[in-house]
């Protein structure tokens, strides 16, 4: 692949791991010629960088120990509309580059691909403005289809979505029962419905679930 020639390229590599951003900036520059780099190792860090600099293309993981990066996505958008984000993670793409791309990235790249394909993301970024897999572009024609991929909690009736919510704010069964005037056996049986659609098998996946589609 060669390299970009054009004018300084400002890229933010955001990643709580050192070597995940050491690694990646041995791959730009074989991607450009000229470019800076700036780092930044939490969500805070993040922000403070696309706030003071004249960022293009943001590489950013989708988890750090102080949140979700899910979060940040729009505030980017809002901070610089026209800084590039890559998700570039370790989790499952099938189940969360929609969620990703629905909040403003444009585009999400697994941390297992191989080096050439990670370059040429970082080309599109640059030159298209966005990176798509073929595994996203997949989901995205199926998402037309159904909107649930985009997010599972429309699966929800109101009433589950509402109880959903609840245990997400750390609620239990007989809380929930008394706010919501209900039995404690039918939030019990709701709640094992709420598992089945969403497919998860507990509170915590439940909680991290609701709280990344809110």
């Amino acid at each position: 692949m060669s390299q970009l020639k054009s004018g300084t390229v400002n890229i933010l590599l955001a990643d709580d791991h050192s070597l995940i951003r050491q690694g990646i900036s041995f791959i730009l520059e074989d991607v450009f010629q000229n470019h800076i780099v700036h780092h930044a190792s939490n969500l805070q860090q993040t922000l403070d960088v696309v706030r003071i600099n004249q960022i293009d293309i943001a590489i950013i993981d989708a988890h750090f120990p102080d949140g979700n990066s899910l979060t940040i996505v729009p505030e980017i958008k809002k901070i610089r509309s026209e800084t590039k984000i890559l998700i570039f993670t370790g989790i499952d793409e099938s189940s969360h580059s929609l969620k990703f791309l629905n909040a403003g990235a444009n585009g999400f790249l697994s941390k297992m691909s191989e080096e050439e394909e990670i370059k040429r993301a970082i080309f599109k970024m640059k030159e298209e403005g966005e990176y798509i897999s073929a595994a996203t572009q997949i989901l995205l024609m199926n998402s037309l289809k159904d909107r649930n991929l985009i997010n599972p909690l429309f699966s929800l009736t109101d009433r589950e979505r509402q109880i959903a919510d609840m245990y997400a704010k750390g609620l239990g069964n007989l809380e929930i029962a008394n706010l919501l005037d209900l039995r404690q056996n039918t939030v019990s049986t709701t709640k094992k419905r709420i598992f089945e659609k969403l497919k998860v098998d507990n509170l915590a996946e439940l909680i991290e679930l609701v709280k990344d589609h809110q």
